[in-house]
């Protein structure tokens, strides 16, 4: 089963004035998960390269092919907080993708996938990954090969849209 927690999110609330209208929202795992088929893809960090250019757009882009093939959310990770992802989803354009914030990282270490990033300054962050969950459990994993705190590289082979399609038309 994936992890049991609740992340801390914001949602837009338009009884808030200014030029923040949004309020915390808790949200928990059975929120996300639970009679649900999902998908998650966690990336080591809003607004860098691989994530901005490739990784969140792909599944943005092929949203509707995955709602086909039976998904009923795709959901982006980060180990960043509410309001960088938030920032980051509108800079992107995001409009089907839901952004989950990890601000803390719980979610990550309790998937295992936390590792250390000082070698470009992150901290610690998300290893590169995509999972299938249905009705909270977990099905299928694609986590990138060379997990490692403080890897030289940002390997991006396995995680992305179209080996998740790959496998769901499969599947």
């Amino acid at each position: 089963p994936v992890p049991q927690m609740v992340f801390k999110t914001r949602v837009r609330d338009e009884s808030t004035e200014g030029p923040n209208p949004f309020r915390w929202q808790e949200v928990s795992t059975d929120d996300i998960f639970k009679s649900k088929k999902v998908i998650v893809f966690a990336l080591p960090g809003a607004f860098t390269p691989t994530c901005s250019n490739t990784h969140l757009p792909g599944f943005e882009q092929n949203y509707d092919e995955f709602k086909s093939l039976g998904i009923d959310e795709i959901y982006c990770l980060s180990v960043n907080d509410a309001f960088t992802m938030f920032q980051w989803g509108r800079h992107q354009g995001v409009e089907k993708v839901k952004l989950l914030p990890d601000g803390s990282g719980n979610f990550t270490r309790l998937m295992g996938m936390l590792v250390k990033k000082d070698n470009v300054g992150f901290g610690e962050r998300s290893w590169r990954y995509s999972m299938l969950v249905e009705d909270g459990v977990i099905r299928k994993v694609f986590s990138e090969q060379g997990k490692s705190d403080d890897c030289p590289t940002d390997p991006f082979e396995v995680s992305g849209a179209d080996t998740m399609l790959g496998f769901l038309k499969a599947y």
